[in-house]
C-alpha cells in the first residue's frame, strides 16, 4: 500500500515539472510552430499521467474496502468449489469418527435399497430393507410408516440411540427426512444372522415362534445374555441421559457375524433425565408376554420394566419356546415363568432346557441352567424393588455376585389376566353374554385384586 501511494506523488511530480516546462518553451520559444509541438507532446503526458493516478487511486480504494470487510482473497468458482468438497469430506469423516449420524438424500436410499424391493422384516411401526451404500457398506433402511405415532417413534429411536456408543447396540448410521412429507428413514448396519428368535425358537410347525430351523448353541445363548445384560445396564447407567428401551424382547436383538448379541429397535425407548425414577405415559404399547406388570396397570415404566423383560427373554433363551402359549386342550395358558419356577423347586430344572440342547456335544450344565434360570426368575419380581439391576444382573452372570436361591411363587398378576382374557374370549365365541367387553372394564367388580387393570388387549403383540 505504501509503494502505491509513493507512485502517484511521484506521478504528481511529473505532472508539475511537465506543466514548468510548457511555461519555459512558452517563454523561450514564443508562438511558434516547436512550441505547440512541444506543448502538444506534455499535455498529452500530462494527461496519461492524470489518468494513470486515477486508476491508482481506485484500485487502492477497492483493496482498502475489500481488506476491512473479509481477510479471504477472491478465488476462482472451480477453487471454490474444491474446497467446499474438502470441507465436506472432512465434516463426513469428523461425523463418522464422533459415530454422529448422517443425514442421508432420500434418492440415495432409494437406490441403495434398489426402490426398497428387499424386505428383510415388518412390525406395526415400521419395515426394514436391505441396500448397499454407494462406499460398498450394507445397510438396513428402517422406514417408519405413516401412522399418528410415526413421529413419536422416529424421535424417540433417534434421541436414544443417536449419541449411544455401545459395542452390544446396534450402530445408527443416519437418517432420512423427506420436507413436506411423512416419510421417516433411519439407516442401520446391516447385523449378518438376524435376529434371536430365528435362532432359539423351532420352526413354526415346531410350535415355536420362530421362524427357520436353526438352533444357537448353549454357550453362545449364554454369551448373547450377558451381551443383552451389558447394553441394557449402559443404556441405563452409563448413558449421558437415561434411556428405557421399553420393548426388550428376541425380535429386537440382533446377531452379528460373530454371534454377539445387539440391542435394537428403540421406536418405543424413553429419555430420562438422571433424577428421575419412572416415567408414567398415558399409551402402553408392547409386546404380550414382554410387557411388566407396573407399566400395564398404570404404576409408570422405570428400568426395572427393561429387568422384567430381560428375565422374560432370558427364560426363553434357557427353554427355547416362548414365554406364552396356548396349552393344547387345557383351555389355558402356559406361562414359562410358572413353569421355569415350579421346575427350580423340584430340582428339575434341564426338564426345562430346550430338548434340542440336552444331550448335544456341547449341551446345557444343569449348574449354569440353574443360574440363569434363578436370575431370571429374580428379575421377574412383579414387585420392582426386588428385582436387581441390569448391572447386578452381569454381576450375577459372569460370577462376580453370588445369586441367591429362587424368590418364592409369587401370584403371577399376567398369567391371570391372560387366563382371564381366553375366558372371555371362549365365553364370547360361545354366544355368551359378551363377557369381553365386561372384562375389559375398569370397574368391573368381577375382576377382583385385579381391577385397576385397564385393558388385557395390550398384551396382544402390537
Amino acid at each position: 500500500m505504501e509503494a502505491k501511494k509513493m507512485k502517484i506523488v511521484g506521478a504528481l511530480v511529473a505532472v508539475l515539472l511537465l506543466v514548468v516546462f510548457i511555461n519555459v518553451l512558452w517563454v523561450s520559444l514564443g508562438v511558434s510552430k516547436t512550441f505547440f509541438i512541444l506543448a502538444g507532446v506534455g499535455v498529452a503526458l500530462i494527461l496519461g499521467v492524470v489518468v494513470w493516478i486515477v486508476i491508482k487511486y481506485a484500485s487502492s480504494s477497492s483493496d482498502d474496502e475489500a481488506s476491512t470487510t473479509t481477510t479471504v482473497p477472491k478465488q476462482q468458482p472451480a477453487a471454490l468449489e474444491g474446497e467446499d468438497l474438502r470441507l465436506q469430506l472432512q465434516y463426513s469423516f469428523l461425523r463418522k469418527v464422533t459415530g454422529l449420524p448422517t443425514r442421508f438424500r432420500y434418492e440415495a436410499l432409494e437406490a441403495a435399497t434398489d426402490k426398497f424391493r428387499v424386505l428383510i422384516g415388518r412390525g406395526s411401526s415400521a419395515s426394514v430393507f436391505k441396500g448397499v451404500l454407494d462406499c460398498g457398506t450394507p445397510v438396513a433402511v428402517k422406514r417408519v410408516e405413516d401412522s399418528d405415532h410415526s413421529d413419536r417413534v422416529f424421535r424417540s429411536e433417534v434421541a436414544a440411540i443417536g449419541r449411544s456408543q455401545h459395542v452390544n447396540l446396534v450402530h445408527l448410521l443416519g437418517y432420512c427426512i423427506v420436507p413436506r412429507s411423512r416419510v421417516r428413514l433411519l439407516v442401520y448396519e446391516f447385523v449378518d444372522n438376524g435376529s434371536l428368535d430365528a435362532w432359539i425358537f423351532p420352526a413354526r410347525g415346531g410350535g415355536g415362534g420362530g421362524g427357520g430351523s436353526r438352533c444357537l448353541p448353549w454357550a453362545l445363548r449364554c454369551r448373547a445374555a450377558v451381551d443383552v445384560a451389558r447394553a441394557l445396564a449402559y443404556l441405563h447407567r452409563d448413558c449421558r441421559s437415561r434411556v428405557l428401551h421399553l420393548d426388550v424382547k428376541p425380535e429386537n436383538i440382533l446377531l452379528d457375524a460373530g454371534f454377539r448379541a445387539l440391542v435394537a429397535d428403540f421406536g418405543l425407548s424413553k429419555v430420562m433425565g438422571r433424577d428421575e425414577s419412572r416415567v408414567v405415559t398415558t399409551t402402553v404399547r408392547g409386546t404380550r408376554g414382554y410387557l411388566a406388570p407396573e407399566w400395564i396397570v398404570g404404576s409408570g415404566a422405570s428400568e426395572k420394566s427393561d429387568v422384567f423383560s430381560y428375565g422374560i427373554v432370558l427364560l426363553e433363551m434357557v427353554g427355547g419356546r416362548r414365554s406364552i402359549r396356548l396349552a393344547p386342550g387345557e383351555g389355558k395358558w402356559s406361562y414359562l415363568p410358572r413353569i421355569a419356577a415350579e421346575k427350580v423347586r423340584q430340582g428339575r430344572v434341564m426338564e426345562m432346557v430346550d430338548e434340542r440342547l440336552v444331550g448335544a456335544a456341547e449341551g446345557a450344565e444343569e449348574s449354569e441352567a440353574r443360574k440363569l434360570v434363578c436370575v431370571a426368575l429374580w428379575c421377574i419380581r412383579e414387585e420392582t424393588k426386588l428385582r436387581p439391576s441390569m448391572a447386578q444382573v452381569v454381576d450375577m452372570l459372569q460370577g462376580r455376585m453370588e445369586v441367591e436361591a429362587p424368590p418364592p411363587e409369587g401370584d403371577m398378576l399376567i398369567l391371570d389376566l391372560l387366563n382371564m382374557e381366553y375366558m372371555s374370549s371362549a365365553a364370547a365365541a360361545a354366544g355368551g353374554r359378551a363377557a369381553a367387553g365386561r372384562l375389559r372394564q375398569p370397574d368391573s367388580p368381577t375382576l377382583g385384586a385385579s381391577g385397576y387393570f385397564c385393558s388385557t388387549s395390550i398384551l396382544s403383540g402390537r
